[in-house]
């Protein structure tokens, strides 16, 4: 019964191995190339494929975590970190206090995005429906 057990977890432990190990090799060359253009010094990023295909890097920066999202031929897209609810602007602020106040901030996240720039993403949810708004610095909403 012990063979067995023992077994069994050395093979879902090396498993686990074998796919951390591939997720970090699953980044192209252009795209680490890329992201070693932008984020010089920024040795160990953890790659993960996303829902949209892209090739996204998860590392820490002055103790901020981040996700920088990349396409196939290295083209960088956005990078984004989660942020708290005192962290954006004030006018965005007052404007989710105006005109959401029945809805619950779910995920706040400031990007940085290759044709928006500069905006703030905020997840909110009412009923059990989740919505994503993007509001600029000026805390107009720009999707």
């Amino acid at each position: 019964m012990n063979y067995v057990l023992s077994s069994t977890l050395s093979i879902f432990f090396l498993t686990i191995f074998a796919c951390t190990s591939f997720a970090q090799e699953k980044a192209p060359k252009s795209v680490k190339k890329s992201f070693q253009s932008k984020y010089p010094g920024e040795n160990d990023p953890d790659w993960h494929q996303d829902k949209n295909g892209y090739y996204e890097a998860n590392f820490k920066k002055k103790g901020i975590h981040y996700r920088a999202d990349f396409d196939s031929s290295g083209q960088w897209i956005e990078t984004e970190s989660s942020i708290k609810e005192e962290d954006l602007p004030e006018v965005i602020r007052k404007k989710i206090a105006t005109d959401f106040k029945e809805y619950k901030i779910v995920e706040l996240e400031e990007v940085d995005h290759y044709t928006k720039g500069k905006f703030y993403d905020v997840e909110i949810k009412k009923d059990g429906k989740k919505q994503d708004i993007e509001f600029n610095a000026e805390g107009t909403i720009i999707n």
